[in-house]
């Protein structure tokens, strides 16, 4: 069975390590913030300006004036700081951010990534995908293994336009979790979805990968 967006969302927490900054991106990502285990204290931080950022609040708890970048309401913390989004690019473009969990519509086997425009449709604007790839230390992509229509998302190169290329270490799907050493080597099947076979892996992903 198919891992659902709370499972994939706790699956990339488990690649949250103590001590981290890390940026969590618009959809699955922001689940994360739900499912980083006890005894892990890393800091999650915003392009909108929060160093900081807690859970989602409770029903009823909800402050309208604090949002991530994807404006969904958060909680602060006792360590939450806030300052302009000029000085969270800094922190981003300055490799102070060891890791950014994104989402993607499209993750090529070489690790380029594709997740803020489809040609013809439209766009709100780029974000900040581009920045965070270039400068955060460690991406980790969440995302589902095919569209809505069945066609394959991890594939031999991207079709749409490009956020980064080599920039993926970690892919985390609803079916299977690939990962590679360096971003010199080959994606390597690691984990697998339970009811899921290497099989059907196989004849949904026209990716290169190993395992």
């Amino acid at each position: 069975m198919p891992w659902s967006r709370e499972d994939l969302a706790a699956r990339a927490a488990r690649e949250l390590k103590d001590g981290y900054y890390v940026n969590l991106g618009i959809g699955i990502p922001t689940l994360v913030a739900n499912y980083i285990a006890p005894g892990v204290k890393v800091v999650l931080q915003s392009e909108n300006g929060m160093l900081g950022i807690g859970p989602f609040p409770f029903e009823g708890e909800e402050d309208p004036d604090l949002i991530n970048a994807g404006k969904q309401t958060v909680s602060e913390l006792p360590l939450s700081s806030y300052f302009s989004s000029a000085d969270s690019f800094g922190m981003i473009r300055g490799g102070h951010i060891d890791m950014a969990v994104l989402g993607a519509m499209e993750v090529s086997e070489k690790g380029d990534l594709a997740n803020w425009m489809v040609p013809g449709k439209m766009v709100k604007g780029m974000g900040g995908a581009m920045d965070l790839v270039a400068g955060v230390k460690r991406v980790v992509v969440v995302m589902e293994h095919t569209s809505k229509e069945g066609e394959p998302k991890f594939k031999p190169y991207c079709e749409l336009p490009l956020t980064g290329t080599n920039v993926v270490d970690i892919l985390i799907t609803d079916l299977a979790v690939f990962s590679r050493g360096s971003r010199h080597e080959p994606f390597r099947l690691i984990e697998i979805a339970p009811g899921v076979t290497p099989a059907e892996i196989r004849s949904k992903t026209p990716a290169h990968y190993l395992g």
